[in-house]
């Protein structure tokens, strides 16, 4: 009797010790997975994108899931996220990638979830299929992430300075006219002669205005440079500087003070090859110049600037909940109320059908058609291959066309060393 009485005490600590076990595991859950029954989504979020708006009212329809929405800057969410993944411990549930990360993302896609697993290719119609590509394995198995906003490129310019250059200030009749970039540089000569202005003020924005519109750009598929035996890249690099060396374009870096006070000096003709996001940085930087801007479409096609993903980090216990989440918060009908509430623009060409999504103009911009401007840029966007070193490649090229615009270097000189700079830091890679 008492061996048996030993045992049955022996069995209902266990029991005990197993339950203390239980609450531990769910208190440990409740911190990085499940509170009071819920599911909890760490989210990563940069740029103003507006997502915890929507996650509040997904919140609403799904009360058993809670997102936590940590946002901040983008450069910090790829470091910290490549470190979470390389450590293996730390990453969100979620995470935004921007498309220049997502080759180097792409390399360590082992860390995260396939979301074909999940149901993405059932919606993956809903999409454009250049930027679904862009985050596919060349295979078509490996879907890394769903397509957030995206990034089209076209030519904002100022009517003031158009019209004092004798140059059409009505969208469509300036479009007809700068057809192509033998006509861009015939207007910038007039422009020029007219008003003593640069056709535009950026050699980094018109560079990358001709480069993004090429079907390949500085590495191939198997992440090989090209830029020695593919043209387009020289080609973008050449027109560029013969348009620094004739006094064409401006010597403003991105970001800078000055060239924010550009933007509102009315000191050049265009902001050549503009996405749709760039329009919040126009009015921030010259708020009172509203009237004096408009767009059109950039000569001989679009490129793409910017645009994210989103993504689930295989440290996630709840992957079929994070990719509901995203597919809902991607849907055609979603990136509709992200466009309106804080300017993304919909990767999703359904949108672009929507009456009330093609009537929005600008009244900042002259009134023009903004929508339908930028959605038929994006439909134009052929897909490139950026490579995981795409950012030594940019930086290199940006550094000689900066040394040609400001201090006069000779172009050829200038691209021969970026090139062997490059090859020297791809060699220690």
């Amino acid at each position: 009797m008492k061996k048996w009485i030993s045992m049955i005490v022996f069995a209902a600590l266990l029991l005990m010790l197993a339950a203390c076990s239980d609450d531990s595991k769910a208190s440990d859950d409740g911190e990085s997975g499940a509170s009071g029954g819920k599911v909890e989504l760490d989210f990563w979020v940069f740029g103003s994108a507006g997502y915890d708006v929507l996650a509040e009212e997904y919140m609403e329809e799904h009360p058993d899931v809670k997102i936590n929405i940590n946002e901040g800057e983008m450069a910090d969410i790829h470091n910290n996220l490549f470190t979470s993944i390389s450590a293996g411990s730390g990453a969100p549930d979620i995470t935004m990638i921007e498309v220049s990360e997502i080759a180097k993302f792409m390399q360590a896609n082992d860390q995260f979830y396939n979301l074909n697993d999940y149901g993405a290719k059932d919606v993956q119609d809903n999409y454009l299929d250049w930027k679904w590509q862009q985050a596919q394995s060349v295979d078509g198995d490996f879907q890394l992430g769903l397509p957030t906003d995206i990034g089209p490129t076209t030519m904002f310019y100022r009517t003031d300075v158009m019209e004092e250059a004798g140059l059409p200030t009505d969208p469509e009749e300036l479009a007809a006219q700068i057809n192509d970039w033998d006509a861009y540089h015939e207007a910038a000569k007039q422009v020029k002669e007219k008003t003593g202005k640069p056709i535009t003020d950026s050699p980094e924005l018109m560079f990358s205005a001709l480069r993004d519109q090429a079907p390949e750009q500085y590495f191939n598929e198997e992440n090989e440079l090209i830029i020695e035996t593919s043209p387009y890249v020289k080609e973008a690099y050449d027109y560029t500087t013969q348009l620094i060396e004739e006094g064409l374009v401006g010597q403003n870096s991105l970001w800078t003070p000055e060239w924010g006070s550009a933007m509102a000096d009315g000191s050049y003709a265009t902001l050549i090859g503009a996405p749709a996001w760039m329009i919040a940085n126009v009015k921030g930087n010259a708020p009172d110049a509203g009237g004096n801007w408009s767009l059109t479409t950039i000569p001989e096609g679009a490129g793409n600037w910017g645009g994210s993903f989103l993504a689930i980090p295989k440290e996630s216990d709840h992957p079929q909940e994070a990719y509901d989440f995203i597919e809902w918060l991607l849907s055609p009908e979603n990136q509709l109320k992200s466009f309106h509430n804080n300017g993304l623009f919909p990767s999703t060409p359904a949108v672009y059908e929507d009456e009330e999504f093609l009537a929005t103009s600008d009244e900042y911009f002259s009134d023009a058609p903004t929508a339908k401007i930028f959605a038929e840029a994006a439909q134009s966007v052929q897909p490139i291959h950026m490579g995981v070193n795409y950012s030594i490649v940019q930086d290199e090229l940006i550094l000689a066309l900066t040394n040609v615009a400001v201090e006069g270097a000779d172009p050829q000189k200038e691209w021969d060393a970026a090139v062997k700079r490059i090859k020297d830091q791809l060699a220690r890679q």
